[in-house]
């Protein structure tokens, strides 16, 4: 072999190494993503530790996943993604990364969040997540080639719960702080809920109940008070699209008709789709011939709000 071919090999094997080594460092790998690496990367909410954190593990450090239109030109919307897992969990697949596939192929820019969870991080450190999230996202519009204006969440299950509650309880901004990010609001122009789990802090435990699960059953009552969406619903709560299905026995399609009627009590634009079967956790619908035609609805729903062309 001669030197020349040599050298460049062991070029190559050093820069692999290279760029190998902070994976390998990671204490958390899905933080460890390259840069734009299949239009995809990672960025922290904060660059330091986040408010009430208590650890430095993946479980201590709230994140978005962006996703970029790759065959498609971007439109300027963005879309911030919360799935569900009853709070102990996230659904990162089903109600993650396919919904950001969804939404890409449409030519929106889409974020998955990582939120904190879990008995560690009681309500409102979900919230503190999400709202950071919308303001990141915001505050850097013009990175991300985005209209400011155009920012919406989707949330299924326990992650519609704090979409929810992130487009019922937002923060205006505070012009004066040092923080760019914290200077603009964390409200979405849009709503969109999958069978959000939106009455799930209840001291009622015939359905899933977020107190019984995180065992804080004495104080359920405040909970229940301070985090139920649907009390918080005023004119400025964003258009709203919701699917939820009778036969879901997880979460009744019942609190996803109380969270409806106070919109409409409101005057908040809402459309609402129900359908008779299909049991908690269909994602995009799993390829149920009735339940796939949600998301064609909610497709026709973003082009009657001009987000998509007619």
């Amino acid at each position: 072999m001669s030197l020349f071919p040599r050298l460049r090999s062991i070029f190559c094997i050093c820069l692999l190494a290279l760029l190998a080594a902070p994976l390998l460092r990671a204490d958390c790998p899905e933080l460890a993503t390259h840069s734009d690496y299949l239009g995809i990367s990672t960025v922290r909410l904060w660059p330091g530790d986040a408010p009430q954190a208590k650890g430095t593990a993946c479980g201590d450090i709230p994140f978005l996943t962006v996703f970029k239109p790759q065959y498609v030109r971007k439109n300027g919307n963005a879309v911030i993604i919360m799935p569900g897992g009853a709070y102990l969990g996230l659904a990162s697949i089903l109600e993650g990364r396919e919904v950001a596939d969804w939404f890409t192929a449409r030519g929106f820019t889409a974020f998955v969040l990582h939120y904190r969870l879990g008995k560690n991080y009681l309500l409102p450190v979900p919230l503190l997540d999400a709202r950071r999230a919308i303001q990141m996202v915001r505050a850097q519009a013009t990175d991300y080639q985005l209209d400011p204006q155009r920012i919406a969440v989707i949330g299924f299950s326990a992650g519609g719960h704090l979409a929810a509650l992130s487009a019922t309880q937002f923060v205006a901004g505070d012009p004066s702080a040092t923080d760019a990010i914290a200077r603009v609001s964390s409200r979405p122009d849009a709503l969109i809920l999958g069978y959000g789990w939106l009455g799930g802090v209840s001291p009622d435990t015939s359905h899933l109940s977020y107190c019984k699960l995180m065992d804080v059953m004495d104080q359920c009552v405040a909970l229940q008070k301070a985090y139920t969406p649907a009390l918080y619903v005023t004119p400025q709560t964003p258009p709203t699209f919701l699917y939820h299905t009778t036969a879901d026995t997880t979460v009744p399609v019942q609190q996803a008709l109380g969270f409806y009627q106070a919109l409409l009590d409101s005057g908040v634009s809402a459309e609402m789709h129900i359908f008779a079967h299909g049991g908690h956790g269909s994602g995009l619908g799993k390829g149920d011939a009735a339940l796939d035609q949600w998301t064609v609805l909610l497709e026709a729903w973003l082009r009657g709000m001009d987000w998509l062309p007619r």
